[in-house]
């Protein structure tokens, strides 16, 4: 089953799938509702009753939540082998008395959904032997063949050796193992996976809002007190959550002052953090990526027109990609972001790397632009290029846009293709 085969949007596809029969449901997200809310509103007008479990996260009306809490940390000198076993088993085992108090409370669930990437997912089945399971596939570490070791630049910079990213994945196989189902977003991120497992791996993006992620007429972004942006002149846009290598950040810095000499009147605007919590390694010497690749070119970049706005709500980014003549998105072979299916649905032109996860979303010439990852000249042609000849281009954003609408909908794909799997463990 997939929810990435062409599919048109039509209303009828627009109707929850019938449910089989009322049921319980557990969620179990480190960060409540997270990428689960989509599903919520269609389950419980349904009628099935539903509870979840998390360490952060917030309340959802109509749903019990149960956070839960360890007094125990990791052991320091453990084998460093086993550090990421250890917490995520402290995380399963917390967890785990959250889901007996709601079973001594007769909530006794008929499926639990779930992710399993902390560990709390881990002994749900040891509690709720009678439930079936389908848990989030997002990724399964590698050595060889996704991020790690992918960059020579940094690949001796922190990166963990090849046992300990193996070791990474010992609880996940665990609870993998009782899995019924393995929902995961994209083919790259199913395909990471052992193929003991992958036989019950299923792709399934959560998808987007298409009716209220698309590209804004007239859009107008107010930076600070005079600064304002309608798209009237190039824009090119770069979003991460956290700015590093694996999401291309240096990359993107290196192809900037090419650009910034060829095209005088273009806006950059870098969205996202600078600080250091991102999931590649860290940045040399205690410091952050902005500050080290800035050591490198910053004295070539104009402030007044490379513009670092730090994190910005969404609906500020969502305005940014409507005013966007390029966006750029490159990637190590990791995690597909959700920005980059939120720019298509924003008819951005898309200048992506030519690395695994763009090409489950990015086909080269026809709804977006693909280079080599290392390749910085090429992106700055690419981006101005984009920048001189907008009409150009036009094809590819209307092109994207129908991508997203045909394989990443929320309503009219996604939503429908996560609720018929629910509905046949039901």
């Amino acid at each position: 089953m997939t929810a990435l085969a062409e599919r048109k949007k039509v209303p009828e596809a627009r109707q929850a799938t019938p449910h089989a029969r009322m049921a319980k449901i557990l969620f179990v997200h480190n960060n409540f509702p997270g990428r689960f809310e989509f599903l919520l509103p269609s389950l419980l007008s349904a009628g099935h009753q539903c509870a979840a479990i998390a360490q952060g996260g917030r309340q959802v009306e109509g749903i019990p939540l149960l956070q839960w809490k360890s007094k125990r940390s990791s052991t320091p000198g453990i084998l460093d082998l086993a550090v990421r076993a250890e917490a995520d088993l402290i995380r399963g085992r917390a967890a785990a008395d959250c889901a007996l108090q709601l079973k001594e409370s007769g909530f006794e669930p008929d499926l639990v959904i779930g992710h399993p990437a902390w560990g709390e997912v881990a002994f749900m089945k040891e509690v709720f032997p009678l439930a079936r399971q389908i848990l989030v596939g997002e990724f399964y570490y590698k050595a060889k063949g996704g991020d790690v070791g992918f960059d020579p630049e940094f690949s001796d910079q922190g990166a963990p050796d090849a046992f300990r990213v193996h070791a990474k994945n010992a609880v996940m196989a665990m609870t993998y193992a009782d899995a019924d189902r393995i929902i995961c977003p994209t083919p790259f991120q199913a395909s990471a996976f052992p193929p003991a497992l992958r036989d019950r791996a299923l792709i399934i993006h959560e998808g987007i809002d298409t009716d209220r992620i698309k590209r804004r007429p007239n859009a107008r972004l107010k930076l600070g007190e005079t600064r304002e942006i309608d798209g009237t002149t190039p824009v090119v846009t770069f979003i991460n959550r956290v700015f590093e290598p694996m999401r291309g950040f240096h990359i993107m810095m290196r192809a900037l002052p090419a650009l910034l000499k060829a095209v005088p009147n273009v806006t950059v605007l870098m969205i996202g953090s600078e600080k250091t919590s991102g999931y590649g390694a860290p940045a040399p010497e205690g410091g952050t990526w902005l500050s080290y690749m800035m050591k490198e070119v910053g004295t070539r970049l104009d402030p007044s027109r490379v513009l670092f706005t730090g994190p910005v709500p969404h609906e500020t980014m969502l305005t940014a990609l409507s005013l966007s003549w390029a966006h750029v998105y490159y990637t190590y072979p990791f995690v597909l972001s959700w920005s980059l299916v939120e720019a298509m649905g924003c008819e951005c032109l898309v200048l992506g790397s030519d690395t695994p996860p763009l090409h489950d979303a990015i086909e080269h010439g026809r709804n977006g632009l693909l280079h080599d990852f290392f390749d910085a000249a090429a992106l700055s042609q690419a981006m101005i290029d984009a920048c001189n000849h907008p009409e150009r281009y036009a094809p590819l954003r209307s092109a994207a846009r129908q991508t997203v609408l045909e394989r990443f909908d929320q309503r009219a794909v996604c939503l429908p293709a996560w609720l018929k799997v629910i509905d046949e463990l039901l």
